[in-house]
C-alpha cells in the first residue's frame, strides 16, 4: 500500500517546481525587499542599520533569510534575483539554511580581505593625513565588527587618556569626551585594566560590572551618555610602549567574538603603522623646512 501522505508531499513538490516561479516581492517582507536591494547595490551591513535604525547583526539575519528565500548564493545572484531573473540552482529546503549562510560568510571573508588592502592603500597615500586615515579605519572596523561607534584614544601615561578620533559616536557622549580633554581612568574601567595589563579587555555588558553601580563618570558617560554595553578595547603598541587604545561599542548586549577581536586587533596595528607614519613624515618635513 502507497503511503499515501508521502505522495501527496511528492505531488505538491512537483507541483511546485512546474509553477511559474514567484517575484522577490512576493517571497519577501518590505522590509527584507529594502534590505536586500540595498545589499546588492553595495551598501555595507553598517550602511544600512544607520538607515534603519537597527543593529548590523540584524541586517546580517535578515541578509540570511533573504539569500534562502530567494535560492541565491551570492550577491551577484541576488542582485540578478531582484532584476528578475530566475533562480539558477535548485536549492533543497533542507540544505538553504547552511548555504545561505556558507554565502555570507565567503563574502563576509572577501570584505575583510578588501578591507583591510585599502586600509593599506589609505596609509600609503596619506601623506601624514592622520584624520582622515583613522576616521577610515574605524569606519571598516566598525562595519566588519558589527558595532555602532568607535574610539581611538591617545594614552598619555599613568592611565590618562584622551579621545583623538572617533566614528559613530552619540553626541553626549563626544562632547563629554571634548569636555574632559585628557582623563585619568581608574583602575576598574576597561582603560584602567588595559593601561595595567597591556592586553585586550573585552566587557559582555558595562551596565552588569559593579564599577557601573558606583560614581566612575567615565563608565557612567560610556554607558548613559554612549548608550553602550558590549565594549571591546584593544591596546595600541608600539614595541613596549601602550600608545593608545582602540576601542569598539555595540549599544546591545552581544559581546564581540574571537574573529571580531581578532579584527580589531588588526585595525589597531594598522592605527599603530598609520600613526608612526605621520610622525615620521612631519619630522621630514620639519627637517626639509626653511629656517
Amino acid at each position: 500500500m502507497s503511503d499515501q501522505p508521502t505522495c501527496n508531499r511528492i505531488r505538491k513538490q512537483l507541483n511546485e517546481r512546474c509553477a511559474s516561479p514567484v517575484s522577490p516581492e512576493e517571497i519577501l517582507s518590505p522590509r527584507e525587499i529594502e534590505i536586500a536591494s540595498a545589499y546588492a547595490q553595495g551598501d555595507t551591513y553598517q550602511a544600512i542599520a544607520a538607515r534603519l535604525g537597527i543593529a548590523p547583526s540584524t541586517v546580517r539575519t535578515h541578509l540570511a533569510a533573504i539569500y534562502r528565500k530567494l535560492e541565491v548564493s551570492s550577491k551577484l545572484d541576488l542582485h540578478a534575483r531582484l532584476g528578475g531573473a530566475l533562480p539558477t540552482a535548485d536549492m533543497q529546503t533542507d540544505h538553504a539554511a547552511v548555504i545561505s549562510e556558507l554565502a555570507l560568510s565567503l563574502e563576509e571573508s572577501l570584505r575583510r580581505e578588501q578591507a583591510l588592502a585599502e586600509v593599506l592603500r589609505i596609509i600609503s597615500r596619506s601623506g601624514g593625513d592622520i584624520d582622515a586615515v583613522m576616521s577610515a579605519i574605524l569606519g571598516f572596523a566598525l562595519d566588519l565588527c558589527e558595532a555602532e561607534f568607535g574610539i581611538l584614544f591617545d594614552h598619555h601615561g599613568d592611565r590618562r587618556y584622551a579621545a583623538s578620533h572617533t566614528r559613530g559616536i552619540p553626541k553626549p557622549f563626544r562632547d563629554w569626551l571634548d569636555a574632559y580633554g585628557v582623563f585619568t581612568a581608574s583602575l576598574r574601567t576597561g582603560l584602567g585594566r588595559l593601561a595595567t595589563s597591556h592586553t585586550v579587555v573585552n566587557i559582555y555588558d558595562v551596565r552588569a560590572e559593579e564599577i557601573f553601580q558606583t560614581d566612575d563618570q567615565l563608565r557612567y558617560a560610556t554607558a548613559i551618555l554612549g548608550g553602550a554595553r558590549s565594549f571591546v578595547a584593544i591596546p595600541m603598541m608600539s614595541g613596549n610602549e601602550l600608545v593608545g587604545a582602540f576601542t569598539i561599542y555595540r549599544q546591545t548586549v552581544r559581546p564581540f567574538g574571537a574573529q571580531a577581536t581578532t579584527l580589531a586587533q588588526t585595525f589597531a596595528d594598522q592605527s599603530v603603522i598609520a600613526l608612526e607614519n605621520a610622525r615620521m613624515i612631519a619630522a621630514l618635513r620639519q627637517k626639509g623646512a626653511p629656517k
